[in-house]
């Protein structure tokens, strides 16, 4: 691990004139995660100083702690006090109100915001791109972020995912880009922009991207009128076309027109349609992306990440990157070398089956019905499986109950589903009684679909070392901690390469 001497990308800025966090003392809450631990570094990098809590170690954490940074370990003792001094506490979205340290912080007087609301405030100053959608945000902030930095336009960025060839789910680039007149302009800052909790209408953006559009956290929004009015809210935080605005929307999304009714910025789409402003080709066969202008090709590539979904999400990181001033022999380049990130359709490897044969196992994050419609297609289409197995763990009691017919349709393609229990994560007791796993497995039934539910994870590894034959190829997806039956699965195989010693 790089130490903030031999990674100058790290290193503490020694200037602290920066308005947002220089010279500040902020403690993260929930620092550990992807997007926490990341504006960590973006924090420390611009002159301010970090600490921070979380109830796991983790490498994020190691990461931090190699930069200098301290991070305590554990469940905080309900008369826990913040370090001292102590300007600014950020909390991620899993911190409740309640949480010792943010009653510490009520009673000190120390100001409190959400980790959406902080990154909104290191956009301020930035050419800032905010990456928002129901599915594809970290992905496609990866991908821009690679574009970028092999394009030479040193970004920083913050994603949800890890990429390895990024080093992680954050990067710290420069404030500022020198254009080719010898004057300079404001450094590239690349956000994923979440709807949950409508945290995304805390961003500054310049740019936006709106993937695509569907329901979810239904928790929080009662119809998908209300998400149309929240993304149409979210673009109407750009700035005016004259002022550099620029919005990419998806051409194809349902609610496409209701999201850019009024708009000031400058409104273009992309999608599969010719009515599309850039216009996307994807050679599936032969895992050639293209995208089209006017007419014209400005830039094909041949893909590593397979899917309608990726070509879709890696046209508009291209796009967004032409506009941030990349070429597009080098988007094409870019693209051409992405290599993923983890648990969107990561390939974990191959293991033995039981009659002597090759499984393959692979790691995916999809939790929506379109997720995983998507992410199955894919699979079909890149690796034509014997037998498609899939692991699904539903995430959120809610989301289930609201979405269960879509999800019984998005697994057609699965040949034996195993269900394990939901995740409960931020539902009543109430929601949770209101249905559990084997309803989903009852409709898959109805379908057609070999389903069954299974807990705890141990017999869900038990159970496919029963089941797996030759050639059968095994998917794990959920948003909570199912990504350790693969990982398990895998540990426990003989690799497919090798001959077993017993």
């Amino acid at each position: 691990m790089p130490d903030a001497e031999s990674n100058p990308n790290t290193e503490e800025c020694p200037v602290t004139s920066d308005p947002v966090f220089g010279g500040r003392y902020v403690h993260l809450l929930g620092i550990g995660g992807s997007g926490m631990s990341g504006l960590a570094e973006l924090i420390r990098h611009r002159g301010g100083h970090c600490s921070g809590t979380d109830l796991n170690p983790g490498e994020g954490i190691e990461r931090l702690r190699a930069l200098g940074i301290t991070v305590d370990i554990g469940e905080p003792a309900p008369e826990a006090s913040l370090p001292e001094p102590c300007d600014l506490v950020i909390a991620s979205a899993a911190i409740k109100p309640d949480h010792p340290l943010m009653v510490a912080a009520e009673l000190a007087g120390v100001e409190t915001i959400s980790y959406a609301e902080a990154v909104g405030r290191a956009q301020i100053g930035r050419t800032a791109v905010s990456i928002s959608g129901t599915h594809g945000k970290s992905t496609t902030t990866s991908m821009l972020a690679h574009i970028l930095v092999e394009c030479g336009l040193d970004p920083s960025f913050i994603a949800g995912a890890h990429c390895p060839q990024l080093g992680g789910g954050a990067r710290v680039g420069t404030p500022r880009i020198k254009t080719p007149d010898g004057n300079d302009r404001p450094g590239i800052f690349v956000a994923e922009a979440c709807e949950f909790n409508r945290s995304f209408h805390h961003h500054h953006p310049t740019i936006a991207l709106i993937n695509n559009l569907e329901e979810d956290h239904l928790d929080i929004y009662n119809s998908i009128d209300e998400i149309v009015v929240a993304f149409h809210e979210f673009a109407q935080l750009l700035p005016k076309r004259g002022d550099g605005g620029r919005l990419l929307i998806n051409h194809e999304s349902a609610h496409r027109r209701g999201v850019t009714a009024g708009l000031e910025c400058d409104v273009q789409t992309f999608g599969f349609s010719p009515s599309a402003d850039y216009q996307v080709f994807l050679d599936a066969p032969a895992q050639r992306v293209g995208i089209l202008q006017d007419g014209n090709w400005v830039a094909q590539w041949d893909t590593q990440v397979p899917g309608d979904h990726n070509a879709l999400n890696a046209a508009a990181a291209a796009i967004i990157a032409s506009w941030l001033g990349a070429d597009w022999d080098g988007i094409a380049a870019a693209l051409g070398s992405f290599k993923g990130v983890t648990r969107r359709l990561e390939r974990l490897g191959t293991r033995k089956s039981r009659d002597g044969g090759t499984v393959t196992v692979f790691d995916d994050y999809g939790h929506h019905p379109s997720e995983c419609d998507a992410t199955l297609r894919a699979i079909h289409q890149a690796e034509k499986p014997q037998r498609l197995i899939c692991v699904f763990q539903p995430h959120q009691h809610s989301r289930t109950r609201f979405l269960l017919d879509q999800f019984a349709h998005s697994f057609s393609r699965a040949d034996i589903v195993i269900v394990p229990p939901i995740y409960f994560v931020r539902d009543s007791e109430e929601e949770k009684r209101r249905i559990s796993s084997a309803d989903l497995v009852d409709r898959l039934r109805e379908r057609g679909v070999t389903a069954m539910h299974l807990h705890p994870f141990e017999a869900i590894i038990e159970q496919l070392d029963v089941l797996c034959e030759d050639g059968d190829l095994v998917v794990v997806m959920g948003a909570g901690p199912v990504w350790q039956i693969g990982h398990e699965f895998l540990k426990r195989g003989t690799p497919a390469h090798q001959e077993s010693n017993s």
